[in-house]
This record gives C-alpha cells, sequence and structure tokens, in this order.
C-alpha cells in the first residue's frame, strides 16, 4: 500500500477516535450539559434555516431539561418558524410559567401574545414589563407594546407609546422608525419626514428609516428630496427588499 494511502487511513482513524471521544465525553454530561448542547445545535441549525434538524435538536433539550427556560423559549421559536402553533403556545407559556418574575421573558412571551392575536394580553404583559425595576430597558417594551397594538388598527394608542419610549431614551431607534411609520399611515407625512431627519441626525441609516423618507417626500411633493432618499437606499443597501422594490418601480 502506498504511503499516500496509508496516511490518509491514519488521518481518518485518528478522526474517528476524536469523534467518538467527544460523543463518550457528551454522553457523560449531565442531562443540562446535554441540553445546552443541543438548544444551541438547535439555533445554530435555524440560522442555517435547517428546521427539521433543528426541531429534532430543540426536541431532544426538551426531553434532557423540561424544566429549562431557556430550553422552552428556543423551542418556542423553532415550533413558531415551523407553524406549529400548539406547540409554540406550550413552550412559550411553559417558559413563562417557569421564570414570570424574569422581565426578558416576560417580554419574550408578550411578543408571542401579540403574534398569535392575543393582543390586549401582550400588551398588557408589556406595560408591567416596561413598570419592572428589574428591566433595564423599559423603551424596548413600551415600542414592543407599541407595534403589538398597531396591529389591531390603534394609532393613537400605537403612537403615544412611541413617545413614551422615546421619553425615557430620545434617540431610541426603533420607536422613532415606528413614530414614523405610524404619522405616515395617519396622513401626515411632513411629520414622518422630520422624524426621519432626527432619525439619521442621531443613528445610522437603516434601508427601513431611509425608504420612509423617500415615500414622506414623495407624499408632501419634495421630489428632489425623494431621489436623494432612493440614491442612499440603492448605494447603501443594494441588497434590501426597499432597493429591489425601487428597481422594480414600486414606490407603496
Amino acid at each position: 500500500m502506498k504511503a499516500a494511502a496509508i496516511k490518509l487511513i491514519l488521518v481518518s482513524l485518528a478522526i474517528l477516535a476524536a469523534a467518538c471521544a467527544h460523543e463518550n465525553r457528551f454522553k457523560k454530561a449531565s442531562p443540562e450539559v446535554q441540553a445546552k448542547t443541543n438548544m444551541q445545535l438547535s439555533i445554530e441549525y435555524m440560522k442555517l434555516n435547517q428546521m427539521a434538524e433543528s426541531r429534532d435538536a430543540i426536541e431532544r433539550a426538551l426531553t434532557q431539561a423540561p424544566g429549562s427556560a431557556e430550553v422552552q423559549m428556543t423551542a418556542g421559536i423553532v415550533y413558531e418558524r415551523i407553524n406549529d402553533v400548539p406547540k409554540a403556545e406550550r413552550a412559550y407559556s411553559t417558559m413563562y410559567r417557569l421564570k414570570k418574575d424574569d422581565p426578558n421573558i416576560g417580554n419574550a412571551y408578550a411578543g408571542f401574545l401579540c403574534r398569535s392575536g392575543k393582543t390586549a394580553e401582550g400588551e398588557k404583559l408589556f406595560e408591567a414589563v416596561a413598570k419592572s425595576a428589574l428591566y433595564q430597558t423599559p423603551e424596548v417594551a413600551l415600542t414592543n407594546a407599541g407595534v403589538c397594538v398597531s396591529t389591531t388598527g390603534d394609532l393613537v394608542d400605537a403612537e403615544r407609546y412611541f413617545n413614551r419610549a422615546l421619553a425615557i431614551h430620545p434617540n431610541f431607534p426603533e420607536a422613532m422608525l415606528q413614530l414614523g411609520s405610524i404619522e405616515f399611515q395617519r396622513g401626515d407625512a411632513a411629520a414622518a419626514r422630520d422624524t426621519v431627519q432626527r432619525f439619521l441626525a442621531v443613528n445610522p441609516p437603516t434601508p427601513e428609516v431611509l425608504w420612509l423618507g423617500f415615500r414622506a417626500s414623495r407624499k408632501i411633493g419634495d421630489n428632489s428630496g425623494a431621489a436623494a432618499y432612493a440614491r442612499r437606499v440603492q448605494a447603501e443597501f443594494p441588497s434590501s427588499e426597499q432597493a429591489q422594490m425601487l428597481r422594480s418601480g414600486i414606490d407603496r
């Protein structure tokens, strides 16, 4: 047998031995450690959009550590991604029951409630999270509450939440963007463009805010301003959905 072939076999055997050793260490680990490993594996599969593998990994983690709020939250996200609503609801509610005093967990559960149509419950929980002394970013929960109620068409309440968020953190980008969007929806394109300009003065640009600036400028008849925003979208975010819409002649 040639030396090169022998070397290849030896390398393959070394890799196999290392894999077996890793597998043996994994089997000896506590269920909690195994669950964390499978949870991380599920997240990595989800990033690759390999959802069957992600589901299998998180279900192993659920078997190993059903009392982990983090595992239950990841399971909720995975099941929601594959549109298995009953299992997602069970995982999220279990997560909240296990760690309801954690405002980050409350924020995650409120988000699910809103996405599943239970907006009143979600809004109430976002309010509670924002008031928690343990929660260090109440502007996030208030902005989430505004997004939640806006799905019902209640633009007045939504705007109130965004302004409350901005009273706490005046430059919070998501609240500024959402406020501008609400202003545009209720027909005040001039106010929306002012909000875009304030956003860009204190935050890095995003395709969403430049798109809003483009639409607001067009609405008030400022064609040169609209063209400037359009150029920025295409130059700075050429792969964005907004740039694609501009190339397709869509300006909704």
